[in-house]
């Protein structure tokens, strides 16, 4: 689905940025109107996943921003995911009280934290992965299963690293680790982004993974006149090609929701 996008990506940043805020503009409207029988796929995570704002031709995206688009009626997305959290601040900022309020049984709910778990120099964030990190996935999956939900783990997407020689290296330790092993423990789907997207960084390379992430030229975008060199955080390109990782891993891990996945 991504390439279909691609030279729609690529349009000179004032055009892209007015068709992408109208697009999502009326997403944003669509997605309030909830029919009878219709389940919700809860989001949450952290900025990989996250919503951005579209002022001034933004050229960050999450993968969640994008995902409404993958579906026909019947399945709404709700992404509440936010930038910056962790397992832990997620919590302590009361935002998993606000979806398990909104949970209805049936609903479903993908869980991807990682990236600022890891984060040891602020207590705000830090849950060590054999620890706190472990206890927390569990929680939300133990919780939102008592709301009659169902929950499911991702791993975090990796970031772009490649060391002097071109080859790639990963910065997540022991956290993907940790959330294989809850998947299996608590008998929950598991989309191991992780795997998927070093993968794909290894195929593309270092300069075309480039692509996917914040490469940005000075001038190219009105928001960003110095340009931006950005390893963590998705271009649209590359929100778009994480979103059919996504379906594809939830086509086979939860069949189910494939029915409502649009060609």
């Amino acid at each position: 689905m991504y390439l279909k996008t691609l030279s729609y990506l690529m349009m000179p940043y004032k055009v892209n940025a007015i068709l992408f805020l109208v697009f999502i503009s009326l997403l944003t409207i669509s997605s309030v109107l909830v029919q009878d029988g219709e389940k919700t796929l809860f989001l949450i995570g952290d900025s990989t996943v996250a919503d951005k704002p579209y002022s001034n031709g933004n050229p960050e995206k999450g993968w969640g921003q994008v995902f409404p688009l993958y579906f026909k009626p019947g399945i709404k997305v709700e992404n509440h995911a936010v930038n910056g959290r962790s397992t832990k601040s997620f919590r302590d900022e009361g935002r998993w009280d606000v979806v398990l309020n909104r949970l209805q049984p049936g609903d479903y709910v993908i869980i991807e934290f990682g990236h600022n778990d890891q984060k040891s120099h602020d207590t705000t964030r830090y849950a060590a992965a054999e620890t706190d990190y472990r206890k927390n996935l569990i929680r939300c999956i133990d919780e939102a299963r008592e709301h009659g939900g169902i929950p499911i783990l991702a791993t975090p997407i990796v970031r772009r690293r490649f060391d002097e020689s071109g080859q790639f290296y990963d910065t997540h330790g022991l956290y993907p680790g940790v959330v294989r092993e809850v998947a299996k423990l608590k008998n929950v789907p598991l989309l191991d982004l992780h795997v998927l997207t070093q993968q794909l960084l290894i195929k593309y390379g270092e300069e075309r993974s480039k692509l996917l992430f914040l490469h940005i030229l000075p001038g190219e975008y009105e928001s960003l006149p110095g340009g931006r060199e950005d390893d963590t955080h998705l271009s649209g390109v590359g929100a778009f090609v994480i979103c059919d990782l996504v379906k594809s891993e939830l086509s086979k891990g939860v069949p189910e929701l494939s029915l409502y996945f649009k060609e």
